[in-house]
């Protein structure tokens, strides 16, 4: 675990052209913002003394206005099948969920975005709290580095609490220190974002950065993907998809559609065949998820046996279908659980 949540501004988050300023206005030299880099995402140093290749006088002048930053989580579920799940508090006072989820050679990092989330989707725990903030890109990235398994992880997915497209100038800043030379180096290839579909922050999403894509739709008539997913009002996936097909999907960008089966919802053949015609002719996968049960809810999963021909059918209709295995589900394993659960104690 790490330090305490400090007052001051935090240098983690920062960009190379946000740290030419902190440099400037600390007296250093342009070369300091790169100095400044190294330290915070190569070496990942927690206090500013720690960069000793900086003077004494710019150490204390970066102490008066700045801290490191980074945040320690409080808990952590541990399940049977190796997936953990942390919990995270944030600098507006509340919590977020990261789960880390290990299968073979890979493991994957769920990170959350916001602490709640204002889209209002009816089958997530994490819509139940509203909207509290957004995460700022230091809080985003905090989660990659401060857990136990963080020199493990081969792949981070914006998944978590929040919609990130929501939050996309702070997320925007953090996939660019995560992929950049002077940053993190990872390939965007590691990296994917999964949104609901808010189609203007999405087009910059696409333009602006090269992390593959998830989008979230879980019923391809219009109608009822409304009663699950408030968003469709505004943003009606014929249309998210629309946009989506006027990209090339041919390199190694990849898309894929997030398709959680309720029983008797959204789980027939009528289904198989609209969401057929909604996706032909993208590239694309579709990850067919079991709904995990939360509180208060009419939702329930589709049986084993229905998802099985949903999927079967799908492939042969030639879209590439796959069941993502459940993990995690003796810790609360559904997004905003924990969470929820922390704030009423």
């Amino acid at each position: 675990m790490e330090k305490e949540k400090s007052e001051k501004e935090w240098l983690f988050g920062k960009t190379l052209a946000e740290l030419e300023t902190v440099a400037a206005e600390a007296g250093g030299k342009r070369y300091m913002a790169r100095q400044l880099a190294e330290w915070l995402y190569g070496k990942r140093i927690t206090e500013i003394d720690g960069m000793t290749n900086l003077s004494k006088a710019v150490r204390e002048r970066l102490r008066e206005k700045y801290d490191v930053g980074r945040i320690g989580y409080t808990t952590v579920q541990d399940s049977a099948d190796g997936t953990r799940k942390y919990l995270f508090p944030t600098l507006g006072g509340a919590a977020v969920e990261s789960a880390y989820i290990p299968d073979g050679d890979r493991a994957t990092l769920c990170i959350s975005s916001q602490s709640g989330c204002r889209m209002g989707c009816r089958f997530c725990m994490t819509a139940r709290q509203g909207f509290l903030h957004n995460l700022s890109a230091g809080e985003i990235l905090n989660q990659i580095c401060s857990i136990d398994e963080t020199e493990r992880l081969t792949n981070v997915v914006y998944m978590g609490m929040g919609e990130p497209l929501d939050n996309l100038d702070n997320v925007l800043r953090s996939l660019e220190i995560l992929t950049a030379e002077w940053g993190f180096g990872w390939s965007p290839t590691r990296i994917t974002l999964s949104t609901v579909g808010v189609i203007p922050a999405l087009v910059r999403f696409m333009r602006e950065s090269k992390a593959h894509l998830a989008v979230s739709l879980h019923d391809p008539f219009g109608d009822e993907r409304q009663r699950l997913m408030p968003v469709q009002n505004k943003y009606d996936i014929g249309e998210v998809v629309g946009e989506l097909k006027k990209y090339d999907w041919s390199g190694q960008r990849r898309i894929s559609f997030e398709y959680i089966l309720f029983d008797g919802i959204n789980d027939t053949d009528r289904h198989v065949r609209e969401l057929c015609r909604l996706l032909k002719g993208l590239r694309c996968r579709v990850n067919l998820i079991r709904f995990h049960r939360i509180p208060d809810t009419p939702l329930r999963p589709s049986p084993p046996e229905r998802i099985a021909a949903f999927r079967d059918a799908m492939n042969r209709e030639g879209i590439i279908t796959t069941l993502r295995a459940s993990r995690g589900e003796d810790i609360s394993a559904a997004c905003g659980m924990l969470s929820t659960k922390n704030k009423r104690i």
